[in-house]
């Protein structure tokens, strides 16, 4: 309570909590952002959605693909609205590689390579006092749960729902009880191949964020989660292009979000689109 206090002042917020029922159910609350450990999504969203307020929620949306499905069957049972924070959706980075992949600039997309390989204490995962993100009871998984979200997404975004998923997960350190590498391949439309692998284990110096998306007239190569250059390759040359990195991260996305809780826009990430993600991601733990 404190904290909420503390926050209240600093930014002249009117009213704080420390019970997420009673913020819930505040008559002048209108709108719910659900920023917990996963593993309470679902239970927050049908509160909110019992209490008639829409709700922006943090990704991954759930800990599993069946409670991201409850989550839609509660959207529409109450006809209420909500988003998933998909963020990098509005960041233009991501805007112009899927623009480029469009205009044709490197051909025919064949294969997408993804590298995240961090040590233990990663500088890209955000550090908690509890570090519920490798209780696989609160996030679904480990770090993996935590990141890949924001990557299928993107993937999906550009190049729609996988035909074919293949993966595996290990806990070869066994520091925690999670899942510390995740080796994923998948087949989009237009035989698009992915191959990805997620490690937490490795040094330092071997540390690696690395997207390549390759055609068969050149090749775009970017990193996620840091600012980042757009390297586009062709036969004709390469060219870095530096993308804008906004400092409130999120902020593109709440506008958005903003304006489709108004009626004034379209739904930027459905509940719908992200349970794509989670069903990518159990396969990893062979859930299904």
């Amino acid at each position: 309570l404190a904290k909420a206090a503390n926050f209240a002042q600093r930014h002249d917020v009117p009213r704080f909590y420390n019970d997420a029922s009673a913020l819930i159910n505040d008559p002048e609350v209108n709108a719910i952002y659900i920023a917990t450990p996963p593993a309470f999504h679902e239970q927050y969203t049908q509160q909110a959605m019992k209490a008639g307020k829409p709700v922006f929620v943090e990704k991954p949306v759930s800990v599993n693909a069946a409670a991201a499905e409850r989550m839609v069957r509660l959207a529409l049972e109450f006809n209420l609205k909500a988003s998933v924070a998909h963020y990098r959706r509005r960041l233009p980075l991501f805007n112009k590689v899927k623009s480029l992949i469009r205009e044709g600039v490197i051909g025919n997309v064949r294969l997408v390579r993804i590298a995240t390989l961090q040590p233990e204490t990663s500088k890209i995962i955000t550090q908690t006092e509890d570090p519920w993100r490798i209780n696989p009871e609160l996030s679904g998984g480990g770090f993996f749960h935590d990141l890949s979200p924001h990557q299928l997404d993107i993937l999906f975004w550009i190049f729609g729902v996988p035909k074919e998923i293949y993966g595996r997960s290990l806990n070869q350190a066994k520091r925690y009880t999670a899942p510390d590498v995740t080796h994923l391949e998948a087949v989009y439309d237009r035989d698009v191949c992915l191959q990805g692998i997620w490690a937490f284990n490795v040094a330092e110096s071997a540390t690696q964020d690395s997207c390549e998306i390759i055609g068969d007239k050149g090749m775009l190569r970017f990193a996620f989660f840091r600012k980042s250059t757009l390297e586009v390759i062709t036969n004709q040359g390469s060219e870095n292009l530096e993308m804008d990195y906004p400092v409130n991260i999120q902020l593109p996305m709440i506008d958005a979000v903003v304006k489709f809780f108004r009626g004034e826009g379209n739904n930027p990430c459905s509940l719908e689109e992200a349970v794509v993600v989670m069903k990518m991601i159990d396969r990893t733990l062979c859930l299904d």
